[in-house]
């Protein structure tokens, strides 16, 4: 297409790029970032477009506004590595750009985890903004968002999202994202005390659990709804870690 770009974020993506690329192969312009993988992603990349560039990484939304200016078209499809554009979502993004109705699009999304299409836990339909005019830039460190300017409509068709390759990669997203949360909260002053942090990842089972029925999803809702509720303590009591130790001295 002429007037669509697709942008793709990648480091060490090589079990994944190929596929992700392949769902792409009707848009031209597609520019990939890459934060210097060191196996074979680069190389697997340039199999689909040469507009391949490598930046050290510090956050998403620098990582992506870099990317974005590098897309030579109107409009850009922002796509993750473990994401999948079906034949359904290409033809509607297709139609939509030929009639379009507002400044940006919704994509909701199937994230698939252990095996099996997250249906419920409050993990789908899970819209995303990922279709919008090239010339907006994103902002926030933890997550983030593009600013736009103007009406938002929402697309009926899903990406497909292969989200976490396994319990191990689940733990480690964990751990990253929480110091990342953890961080944003202390700049903003924030404290929790041990009441929080006992009742939160409670309140959070039973919101995934039973509020948004990950009980329905068996064995998969259980184990997500408790990695849900982990993921809550461990970025309060890395908020309270971070009170209680300022500069790695104790108060």
């Amino acid at each position: 297409m002429d007037n669509l770009g697709a942008l793709i974020l990648t480091y060490n993506e090589e079990d994944n790029i190929e596929e992700c690329l392949e769902t792409l192969n009707w848009i031209d312009d597609i520019v990939v970032i890459d934060s210097y993988s060191n196996d074979n992603t680069i190389n697997l990349a340039k199999k689909y477009t040469q507009q391949v560039y490598q930046r050290n990484f510090d956050d998403f939304a620098s990582q992506r506004n870099y990317g974005l200016e590098q897309i030579n078209s109107e409009w850009v499809l922002v796509v993750d590595a473990d994401e999948r554009v079906t034949p359904n979502l290409k033809e509607e993004i297709v139609d939509k750009l030929k009639s379009l109705q507002a400044e940006g699009y919704k994509i909701p999304r199937k994230n698939y985890f252990l095996g099996k299409w997250i249906k419920y836990c409050g993990w789908y339909p899970d819209y995303t903004l990922r279709l919008f005019k090239s010339n907006n830039r994103y902002s926030g460190l933890v997550h983030e968002g593009v600013e736009i300017e103007g009406r938002i409509d929402k697309l009926n068709n899903a990406l497909i999202h292969y989200t976490y390759r396994d319990l191990k990669h689940y733990l480690s997203k964990i751990n990253h994202y929480t110091t990342l949360d953890a961080d944003k909260k202390y700049k903003a002053g924030k404290k929790k005390g041990i009441t929080y942090i006992i009742l939160r990842p409670i309140i959070e089972f039973i919101k995934k659990f039973i509020l948004k029925r990950g009980f329905l999803l068996g064995t998969q809702g259980f184990i997500l709804s408790i990695l849900s509720s982990y993921y809550q303590f461990l970025k309060y009591i890395k908020l309270w870690e971070k009170n209680q130790f300022k500069s790695g001295r104790e108060k």
